[in-house]
């Protein structure tokens, strides 16, 4: 019977596996063939990333660690279904705005949606404004929107769905998506100016 190797090599060897480089292609079939470490390696691959998608949904950080977690075991349990037709990024990022979604309707009681009057208008903060601003700030902004406010001005603004999208996704209608967007640009376009004026000493 041979010897078990000390626990140090087995720490070593596994250390020299995370640190070899693979494709996503070698990744994803290492995965599918449901290799642990590879799937572990995915994981480090993307997490910044999608934690940063998490975050936009999520009323603090550990709630998006949260939402993180519950959107890489559906990544995992889907992966079986991505036949590398466009971005894998894109892939996962979708898994996670939906599993995001999910989990705060799930937790927390969502804003009623109501139709407004004023949904029509459209008007938006001026470039030359937010070009000041860094990621961080935007981010900050977002997260302090009311929840009905965040999800639509998120999947619209930033993830690129259409309003019938939207409504499908979050179980509204496409004139209360168009509501919220309208809100939701407002409110932030008030809050940029208050942080630019504060940050760059503007009066007002």
């Amino acid at each position: 019977m041979q010897p078990s190797p000390p626990a140090s090599h087995l720490t070593n060897k596994y250390k020299m596996f995370l640190e070899q480089t693979y494709t996503i292609d070698e990744l994803i079939k290492r995965c599918k063939a449901g290799e642990c470490k590879s799937q572990e390696l995915l994981y480090k691959q993307f997490a910044s990333k999608m934690l940063g998608v998490c975050l936009r949904y999520a009323t603090d950080k550990m709630e998006a660690e949260d939402m993180l977690q519950n959107g890489f075991i559906k990544v995992f349990q889907k992966l079986a279904d991505y036949r590398g037709e466009g971005s894998f990024e894109g892939w996962i990022r979708r898994i996670m705005v939906h599993s995001s979604i999910e989990h705060y309707r799930k937790h927390h009681k969502m804003m009623q949606l109501v139709e407004l009057d004023e949904a029509g208008s459209e008007a938006w903060v001026n470039p030359l404004a937010t070009a000041k601003l860094e990621a961080n700030d935007l981010l900050v902004l977002i997260q302090q929107l009311s929840p009905g406010y965040r999800i639509v001005f998120n999947l619209y603004a930033i993830e690129g769905y259409s309003h019938k999208e939207i409504a499908a996704i979050a179980g509204i209608t496409e004139g209360a998506s168009k509501s919220q967007l309208s809100r939701a640009r407002s409110v932030l376009r008030e809050q940029i100016i208050k942080l630019e004026g504060k940050k760059y000493g503007y009066a007002g």
